[in-house]
């Protein structure tokens, strides 16, 4: 069993790191004030970002970026799962299982009504992991950059 925790500021520099890792795994880069930024509003309790933190032998493995909004279609929050990360040593643990089995938890424990996320349609590894959990539904995203 992998356990997950909330992000601590002691998290930071591991945090920057596998962020760093994301956005090269999509060949995307965030500009400093933007992670920076995001990185306080995960230290805020409350923030309605939720910086989650998987750990392996005491060192940080993984991690997920959720937002927390409302809905037109429920009375209680949803949850958007929109980064989960796992460092590239600890693949095949099951930490990106237990990122997403916590946000599950979490969100039973503190009466979310829906947990969604999205990948890229190539991204067959962790399609394989998402599988396990859900079946991909038919909506297809639309983003404009405003």
């Amino acid at each position: 069993m992998t356990p997950v925790r909330d992000i601590r500021k002691a998290d930071a520099q591991d945090w920057r790191r596998l962020w760093a890792g994301y956005n090269d795994f999509y060949e995307t880069s965030v500009p400093a004030e933007v992670t920076e930024h995001t990185l306080r509003r995960l230290l805020d309790q409350a923030s309605a970002l939720v910086g989650r933190i998987a750990e392996i032998d005491g060192r940080v493995a993984g991690f997920t970026v959720s937002a927390l909004h409302e809905s037109s279609w429920t009375t209680s929050p949803v949850c958007y799962l929109e980064d989960l990360f796992v460092d590239p040593s600890f693949r095949g643990a099951g930490v990106g299982r237990a990122l997403i089995q916590d946000l599950i938890d979490l969100g039973r424990a503190r009466g979310w009504s829906r947990l969604y996320w999205h990948t890229q349609a190539d991204n067959q590894r962790a399609r394989r992991l998402y599988d396990a959990f859900i079946e991909a539904d038919d909506f297809v995203r639309y983003r404009l950059t405003l």
